[in-house]
């Protein structure tokens, strides 16, 4: 017993510590950098007030969501505070500005987080076609996988196909230097990662697992978080000569052995920070690594820095 107590202590301590070295560096730093001041008229739409004709895909910095259709999973109250990483639906999400969410399914095409489940993908599915029916030019990222203990869903690449077909932008290392006018009417790229299926192939409607890739550390500490995006992001090749997109996740995860297991107390000590990240990419000269940056709980503001990254990009200011 005095053994645990002396470890929560310490977990306490380096809580304290870390939440600091944050608060610090923004308050050293700032959070000023190039697109910064720039705010969308129309979230829903930011993409098209982009100019599509101008936009190329490598120079997007998507905004994306962890755990997207995590909303309604679980039961009110009880388990759901567990495993709840957003509180919109994929289509307010989407709505709000989100260009990239991630989805993970079990064997009955029920969305799945862990052991908690909720409704059935076709909902995903539905509220993206619905997004896609009321804009013209906005590209999406959609990432679907199998959760890690689960299997495979039978026949799951055929009815993504059936149920995007119209809309799904065929794998092509091509379409990393395109603007989105040159994608149009295509407006989907989705990303299907069975656990043991076959990985779609090269030049099919899906895209395969080794077109997204992260380094993902499980971690309830914000600055150790923070600074392993950081080095990895450094790692990676520029977004110009890249053939896959880069996921930095702006969030921390709920630990085991802490007391405080509930999503959203936890992710909130690095929610904040994600205009400082963006302002250490360009100090720390990785900027031009950054594409896809996610987080939990997804907001505005969070859009409005990927949307203003993604403008001063184009204009050339970055």
């Amino acid at each position: 017993m005095g053994a645990q107590l002396s470890k929560q202590q310490e977990r306490r301590k380096a809580l304290s510590t870390e939440k600091k070295t944050l608060c610090d560096l923004s308050g050293s730093c700032g959070t000023d950098f190039p697109g910064c001041d720039y705010r969308p008229k129309d979230r829903k739409n930011w993409m098209s007030e982009l100019n599509p004709e101008k936009v190329h895909v490598n120079q997007i910095v998507w905004p994306g969501t962890h755990d997207s259709a995590t909303n309604k999973i679980g039961i009110p109250c009880i388990t759901r505070p567990f495993a709840q990483c957003q509180s919109l639906s994929i289509y307010e999400q989407l709505v709000l500005g989100t260009r990239v969410v991630d989805v993970r399914i079990q064997e009955d095409r029920r969305v799945c987080h862990g052991i908690l489940k909720t409704y059935n993908v076709d909902v995903v599915l539905s509220d993206v076609k619905r997004f896609l029916s009321e804009t013209e030019s906005e590209v999406i990222i959609l990432e679907i996988r199998t959760e890690f203990g689960h299997q495979d869903p039978p026949e799951f690449d055929k009815y993504l196909e059936q149920q995007l077909g119209e809309f799904l932008i065929h794998q092509d290392d091509h379409v990393f230097g395109k603007t989105i006018a040159e994608l149009l009417p295509k407006r989907v790229i989705c990303v299907w990662k069975p656990r043991k299926s076959a990985q779609p192939k090269p030049g099919g409607p899906l895209w395969s697992s080794g077109h997204l890739k992260d380094n993902w550390i499980d971690t309830d500490l914000p600055s150790t978080k923070f600074e392993s995006n950081l080095k990895h992001l450094r790692d990676q090749p520029p977004v110009s000569s890249r053939k896959f997109f880069y996921r930095v996740e702006n969030t921390v995860t709920p630990q085991a052995d802490n007391p405080v297991v509930c999503v959203q107390p936890v992710t909130s000590r690095i929610h904040g920070y994600a205009r400082l990240f963006i302002t250490q990419c360009y100090s720390q000269g990785c900027a031009d690594r950054l594409q896809i940056f996610s987080t939990d709980f997804i907001d505005g503001d969070f859009v409005d820095a990927c949307a203003g990254a993604t403008h001063a990009r184009i204009e050339g200011k970055a």
